[in-house]
């Protein structure tokens, strides 16, 4: 068997990154998120603040399909590579990344499209992590000290990005139950409950 890879989707303010934490300190591997900026920035020699910049925000080129049946992966010299526009180069950075992470090692892959770029990955575990509304608007209202009203703006605006991205990048739906292996409605389950359920998952795994 080789490295155990779970990648988690979440809506904004489900709680997903706390069980995604919660998860990598179960197992004591490593947690990429923000940290995966910081690699792909580093493997691919961009300034880490324009990987920030263009994190899971989404696109509207139509050059990106094009590009792609002539890009070869990790070569960032190629006129392909070169000639494409910035929010697809910052993409294919991370994408490249993430598969070099998950053939170093065993880690929880927060967002970025990790499950597509995976896709391939047999010991690959995709979840994705949800939650009603009002329960994200008072988990968001009050870990960012703001109103309800904003709150769910917030929220609204978060959640509508990483759709665009999502579902652009990987011609799949994000938050679509078929996306993944495993959903999770941290209404309905505890935070430690979510991290246990996704553990006896992956014994079910073959």
């Amino acid at each position: 068997m080789g490295n155990q890879i779970y990648t988690i989707g979440r809506e904004f303010g489900s709680g997903g990154y706390t069980v995604a934490k919660l998860l990598s300190e179960r197992l004591g591997i490593k947690l990429y998120d923000k940290e995966l900026l910081a690699q792909a920035a580093k493997d691919s020699g961009f300034c880490e603040e324009i990987l920030e910049n263009h994190d899971e925000k989404p696109t509207s080129s139509f050059l990106y399909s094009l590009v792609m049946d002539t890009y070869s992966g990790g070569n960032y010299s190629s006129a392909p590579f070169l000639d494409m526009p910035l929010n697809h180069k910052v993409f294919l950075a991370q994408f490249d990344t993430i598969k070099k992470i998950a053939e170093r090692e065993s880690c929880v892959i927060v967002g970025r499209c990790a499950d597509y770029a995976l896709a391939s990955y047999p010991d690959c575990l995709n979840i994705f992590v949800h939650a009603d509304m009002d329960d994200r608007i008072k988990r968001i209202s009050i870990r960012e000290n703001i109103t309800e009203n904003k709150a769910k703006d917030m929220i609204q605006k978060r959640d509508k990005q990483r759709a665009s991205y999502y579902n652009y990048y990987t011609c799949k739906k994000w938050g679509d139950s078929r996306s993944y292996d495993l959903t999770l409605n941290t209404s309905k389950i505890p935070l430690e409950e979510c991290v246990d359920l996704i553990l006896e998952y992956r014994k079910k795994m073959k």
